[in-house]
């Protein structure tokens, strides 16, 4: 199994399809940003290392995680927050990268969301076997604003669930450079990632990485 399940697909071609009002997959949306993505991610997890954070039920995440941006989201026994310091180094979380931030704007524009101006940008790591239980990104103060996803590396399984845990989820496939964007009606459905399967990406190995901006304040 390759990292791409668009094989057949032309090379550079995207095109978007809808989930919900207010959420659309931008299909290989992030591939014309992947060179500088990747090498400002270098960078930023030498500076803020991936680590497996502990849940406040005291459990260790399956997925690594690390953060930039003028805020960064933390999670330990004492619950979940935001945070402009990195607890593990006690240094600020480093500065958003450019092609970060052009990448997430774009495509903020491009599902129908102009002006996104994100303040925090959550680096997930996934090894096999990683996944993201059902939750609603509301810890943040500024819900008018989307939530961009960027997945990279290996595919995986996004579940959109709706405004109630226990409504139906969609599983949508995704692939290197997919793009999932959700705002508006949209902002608080539930959401998570089925644990990922063995499979290789030139660039990531066996790794999936995910990169989710976030307008906190």
């Amino acid at each position: 199994m390759t990292g791409d399940l668009f094989a057949d697909i032309e090379p550079g071609q995207s095109w978007r399809e809808e989930l919900a009002a207010g959420a659309v997959v931008l299909r290989r949306y992030a591939l014309p940003w992947d060179e500088a993505l990747f090498a400002a991610l270098g960078v930023l997890t030498d500076k803020a290392p991936f680590r497996h954070m502990v849940t406040p039920g005291g459990f260790d995440m399956s997925v690594a995680m690390s953060n930039c941006g003028r805020l960064g989201w933390v999670t330990d026994r004492s619950g979940y927050r935001y945070d402009t310091h990195d607890p593990q180094t006690g240094l600020p979380w480093p500065a958003m990268p450019t092609a970060f931030v052009e990448m997430a704007r774009s495509a903020a524009d491009a599902a129908g969301f102009s002006g996104f101006a994100p303040d925090a940008c959550l680096i997930n790591r996934y090894a096999p076997g990683a996944k993201l239980s059902l939750h609603q990104d509301k810890d943040e103060l500024d819900l008018a604003a989307p939530i961009v996803s960027v997945s990279l590396g290996v595919p995986a399984t996004f579940l959109f669930g709706g405004c109630q845990r226990a409504d139906k989820c969609a599983r949508v496939p995704l692939a290197h450079g997919d793009v999932v964007v959700w705002g508006g009606p949209a902002r608080l459905r539930y959401h998570g990632v089925l644990p990922i399967k063995a499979a290789h990406h030139p660039a990531t190995g066996s790794h999936r990485i995910n990169l989710t901006f976030r307008k906190v304040r």
